[in-house]
């Protein structure tokens, strides 16, 4: 689990650790849970923004960014079935979740705590 502060190279460090991988040849999946990411260089494996955008959750309540990042990793949190389906496709490769930077969905809302806490329960070994 790759978190830190909005651009402070998160998804540069999730692209690095894919290409490493790629030159050792061992397997790995990207997951981006960061619906503000618009320019992801690497591969990614599950997408936030085929389940929800950040512009979507913004035009359709009126929230302001802030308030639409925290709506959609709440929608993410709720739909967590859609990625456990998806992580299942992936299961056996090294998996690696690019995670948004803004401080609140950290310190005023549960959502990304929720999710991880599941994966916790589904055996997966989260190291962050």
């Amino acid at each position: 689990i790759v978190v830190g502060p909005p651009g402070s190279g998160k998804t540069t460090y999730c692209h690095g650790l894919q290409q490493l991988f790629t030159q050792t040849k061992r397997e790995c999946a990207i997951v981006n849970l960061d619906p503000a990411n618009e320019n992801i260089p690497y591969k990614c494996d599950i997408d936030i923004s085929t389940l929800i955008t950040l512009e979507d959750a913004i035009d359709a309540f009126g929230l302001g960014p802030n308030g639409g990042m925290i709506y959609c990793l709440e929608y993410l949190e709720k739909n967590i079935d859609w990625l456990l389906e998806q992580l299942d496709k992936i299961k056996d490769k090294y998996i690696i979740f690019d995670c948004p930077g803004q401080v609140e969905l950290y310190t005023h809302n549960t959502a990304i705590k929720n999710i991880i806490n599941i994966l916790e329960k589904r055996d997966y070994r989260v190291n962050n």
